[in-house]
């Protein structure tokens, strides 16, 4: 079928759905975005509680950049984002230690002298990986046109890319060690403080070249979006409605119907039913099976237990507690033990400039870590006491942790909202709150587009390359490229 005669839903208004559906669109395709919230984003949402205004999840803006997926995207879809740069993207806090993550590493260095060699060689790894994500990245290898692919770009940039294949079955640590980097605690702690929130693991299990372009994040350049994150995928939805498409909300899909290795229709909760040439599914793979009715076919492979979700309060504090700082946005080590279940904390404080934020005098302040939800929805099974029993516990938890960096943070604090796995699994449809995309251990492990659906695809943060607005917008482009090159081939099957 020609792309303009094309009916193409996209369960889930997140960041990566939107993307595919706007480019989609602005082709021809029609296209209709279903939705369960009534205000599009998912994980990367904004939305307003209480007199403050927060950012759901995402808080961060990044790959804006010149020639990076977002200022390419903004560009292709006639887009002009509210953006502006951040002069230090976030600051580290561990104990006594502070270091503003600036695009000139400046503090790191000074702080870390021994490591120049590793950012020098990560800073090259990472211009080669911008690079090869021009225009998409066909990753995972699907047959000999992506191998051709590849090997196109290879070319134009061989010496790089020579020096980047020792790297590929390389962990962050052992690359650590090459640079006797490994034996210094402090700067191991740092690295796996950064890896965690971008990659969703620690050294010892990241994948060398993963984390070459996830710590080159504060380097190519942070933005503050006008408005919150979720200005991002207000845009990307009115550009689909632009071109022609539809983006309903309140439409919470609940069965996908399918006959062998087709999908036939979707039903919503409110008794609608629509038909569609292709199914993009903005969902993590085992979310996708509490949909699909169909006999005789295999679940997807479960992957719950090895992903994160997190607890997340929204906080309503003084704006003075917070006056004195370089950044808005810091992420704070707890003094010893594991990262993550409270002992790593992602504190973002919102603008004064920004006066529907909050109210005057006050600030509205995200705050989270990662937590394992197995816990949580066992707790939610014994009853609501033993479940509230956890959410304060974590509460205390986390306000400790902040209080360690802002003593006075405990009378500061004016309202609060907490959002536990539980709360992730309500408002984004994903299974047991999995949020933050898979651990980025392999790249020969990653998860594509494919399913066992021939026009159906996933999209967003669970394929390659995982999380972070570049990282879902250069998924999107995968996801595309797939569907078109399914299509032709259906095309030429056709009498």
């Amino acid at each position: 079928m020609k792309l303009q005669d094309l009916n193409i839903v996209v369960i889930g208004a997140g960041i990566g759905g939107l993307a595919a559906g706007a480019l989609l669109a602005r082709k021809g395709a029609l296209v209709t975005v279903l939705e369960a919230q009534d205000y599009p984003g998912g994980c990367a949402a904004t939305f307003s509680r209480n007199g403050y205004r927060f950012d759901a999840g995402a808080t961060i803006g990044c790959g804006f950049h010149a020639g990076a997926p977002m200022e390419t995207l903004g560009k292709e879809l006639g887009i002009i984002w509210p953006i502006l740069p951040e002069p230090v993207a976030w600051q580290y806090r561990h104990q006594v230690l502070h270091l503003d993550l600036s695009p000139q590493r400046l503090e790191i260095l000074e702080r870390f002298p021994r490591s120049a060699p590793f950012w020098a060689e990560q800073a090259a790894l990472a211009k080669l990986l911008w690079y090869f994500a021009e225009g998409g990245l066909s990753w995972p290898v699907m047959g000999a046109r992506d191998l051709v692919r590849l090997a196109r770009k290879g070319i134009a940039g061989l010496t790089g890319t020579i020096h980047l294949l020792p790297f590929a079955r390389k962990t962050t640590l052992e690359w650590l060690a090459s640079h006797g980097l490994d034996t210094d605690p402090d700067f191991v702690r740092f690295i796996d403080a950064q890896l965690l929130i971008s990659v969703q693991t620690t050294s010892p299990y990241a994948n060398a070249i993963n984390a070459a372009i996830a710590l080159d994040l504060p380097v190519a350049g942070a933005y503050h979006v006008n408005g919150g994150i979720g200005t991002v995928s207000r845009l990307l939805a009115g550009s689909i409605e632009e071109s022609g498409g539809a983006v309903l909300y309140q439409k919470q899909v609940i069965r996908i119907d399918s006959v062998r290795r087709q999908v036939v229709g979707l039903e919503t909760s409110d008794g609608s039913a629509l038909a569609a040439d292709y199914v993009l599914a903005n969902l993590t793979p085992d979310s996708l099976d509490l949909f699909i009715e169909s006999e005789g076919e295999a679940p997807v492979e479960k992957k719950v237990g090895s992903l994160w979700s997190a607890f997340t309060l929204y906080l309503g504090m003084e704006s003075a507690l917070f006056s004195s700082l370089s950044s808005r946005h810091l992420q704070i080590i707890g003094g010893s033990g594991e990262l993550a279940e409270g002992n790593s904390i992602f504190v973002s404080v919102s603008s004064d400039e920004e006066s529907d934020c909050a109210p005057e005098g006050l600030c509205a302040v995200t705050v989270s870590t990662h937590t394992r939800p197995e816990p949580w929805f066992e707790a939610k099974k014994r009853g609501e006491a033993a479940y509230l029993e956890l959410k304060n516990a974590y509460t205390e938890r986390v306000i400790n942790v902040l209080s360690e960096q802002f003593p006075g943070a405990h009378p500061a604090i004016r309202s609060i909202t907490s959002a536990t796995p539980v709360t992730w699994e309500r408002y984004t449809g994903r299974n047991q709150g999995c949020v933050g995309g898979y651990p980025q251990t392999s790249l020969f492990k990653v998860s594509g587009p494919l399913t066992r659906f021939d026009n159906l695809f996933f999209v967003g943060d669970s394929i390659f390359p995982g999380q972070s607005l570049p990282g879902v917008v250069t998924g999107a482009r995968r996801t595309i490229e797939l569907l078109l090159k399914r299509n032709a081939k259906v095309g030429l099957q056709q009498p």
